[in-house]
C-alpha cells in the first residue's frame, strides 16, 4: 500500500461515533461492530474510498461488497422492491443480506457491484452501526475488517491483528453477537428466492413462513453474486481438518460437546454458542505454534449449517 495509515481504537461512544462518521465523509476507512463480524466500511457512494477497501484487504476485484442502508427506504433508492423482497425485509434490521436487482443511476460506486446487475444490501441490527448510519447521509460498504481470505474479525483486537496500519480507525464495540456473517438471500426477478450463504437467519423457515413451503435448493451458480462465496475463505493459515474426534499431537484441537480440545466452540453442545465463539477459536488457532487444525463434527442443523459453510471454507486450499 502506499497511503501510510495511523490507526486509533477508539471506544464506541457518542464521540467515537461521531469521529467516525468525519473520517467516512472525507474518503476514509472504519472498522465497525456488527451483530454479526466487524466490517470495514466507507463510503459506497465514492470509487476512491471504496478503492481503499480492496486495497487495505488485497480483496479481489471481482468479489462485490455489501452495502448498509439505515432502512428499507434508503435500500430502495439502490435496487427494485418487490412485495416478496417487503416480506424478507421484516426481519430489517437484523442479519439478512438481500441480493436484489439494481437499480440503474443508483449512484453507488461501481466496484461495490464488481460490474454485476445486482446489488447486496443490509440493514444491520448492531446498535453502534445504526447510529453511524443515521449520522451520514451515504450508504456503507462494508465487508468484514480482514486480510482477504482469512479469519473474520469478532473484535476489535482481531481487526488490529490483521488490518493496523491499513485503515484509519477501528470503532471499538466489544465482541460481535452473533459471530458469523449474515444470510445471503437473492431474490430474483421472478421472485424466486435462492440461498447464497447460511448465516444466522433461517431462510427455509423464513420462505415456509410466507409461502407455506421451503426454500427450493438451487444449484450452483459459476458468478460470484455475493460475498463468502469463494471456496477458499476464513483460513487461519495452516491445514484445516474437519470432523474429527482424535485428534493429532501436532493439532492445534477445536473442540464441541463432549469432544473437548485446546479451546472449545461450545462446552454444552451450544451451535449458538459455538457461531459466537468459531472466528475467536479459529484465531487462536492461527497464532498456534501446531501447523495443523483440528476441529471436532458440528451439527449440520440451524446455524450449524452456516458454522460448517465457513469450516469447509476455512479447510479449503489457500488459492
Amino acid at each position: 500500500m502506499d497511503r501510510k495509515y495511523v490507526t486509533e481504537a477508539v471506544l464506541a461512544d457518542a464521540a467515537g461515533i461521531a469521529r467516525a462518521a468525519r473520517i467516512l465523509r472525507d474518503g476514509g476507512l472504519v472498522a465497525v461492530p456488527t451483530e454479526t463480524v466487524y466490517g470495514l466500511a466507507a463510503r459506497a457512494d465514492s470509487a476512491d474510498a471504496v478503492a481503499r477497501i480492496f486495497e487495505a484487504k488485497g480483496r479481489p476485484s471481482f468479489n462485490p461488497l455489501i452495502v448498509h442502508v439505515r432502512d428499507a427506504e434508503q435500500a430502495a433508492l439502490y435496487a427494485d422492491w418487490s412485495d416478496d423482497v417487503v416480506n424478507a425485509t421484516l426481519v430489517w434490521p437484523g442479519p439478512l443480506t438481500l441480493v436484489l436487482p439494481r437499480k440503474a443511476n443508483a449512484g453507488l460506486a461501481p466496484a461495490v457491484t464488481a460490474g454485476l446487475p445486482t446489488v447486496a444490501l443490509r440493514c444491520p441490527a448492531h446498535p453502534v452501526m445504526q447510529r453511524l448510519l443515521e449520522s451520514v447521509d451515504f450508504p456503507l460498504a462494508a465487508p468484514s475488517a480482514n486480510r482477504s481470505g482469512f479469519v473474520s474479525p469478532t473484535s476489535a483486537q482481531h481487526v488490529m491483528t490483521s488490518l493496523d496500519g491499513r485503515i484509519d480507525m477501528v470503532l471499538d464495540g466489544g465482541s460481535t453477537e452473533a459471530g458469523v456473517e449474515s444470510s445471503i438471500l437473492a431474490i430474483r426477478e421472478d421472485g424466486s428466492w435462492e440461498e447464497l450463504r447460511p448465516g444466522p437467519i433461517d431462510l427455509d423457515a423464513l420462505h415456509r413462513h410466507y409461502y407455506d413451503v421451503g426454500l427450493s435448493q438451487g444449484g450452483t451458480r459459476e458468478t460470484l453474486e455475493a460475498p463468502g462465496q469463494m471456496a477458499s475463505h476464513y483460513s487461519p493459515g495452516k491445514p484445516v481438518r474437519l470432523g474429527v474426534t482424535d485428534p493429532e499431537n501436532d493439532e492445534f484441537a477445536i473442540g464441541f460437546g463432549a469432544i473437548g480440545g485446546d479451546v472449545t466452540l461450545s462446552v454444552g453442545g451450544s451451535l449458538s454458542e459455538a457461531a459466537r465463539n468459531l472466528y475467536a477459536c479459529l484465531h487462536l488457532a492461527a497464532e498456534s505454534a501446531k501447523p495443523r487444525v483440528a476441529v471436532a463434527p458440528i451439527p449440520d442443523a440451524g446455524i450449524g449449517r452456516a458454522i460448517n459453510d465457513r469450516l469447509k471454507r476455512a479447510a479449503a486450499p489457500l488459492a
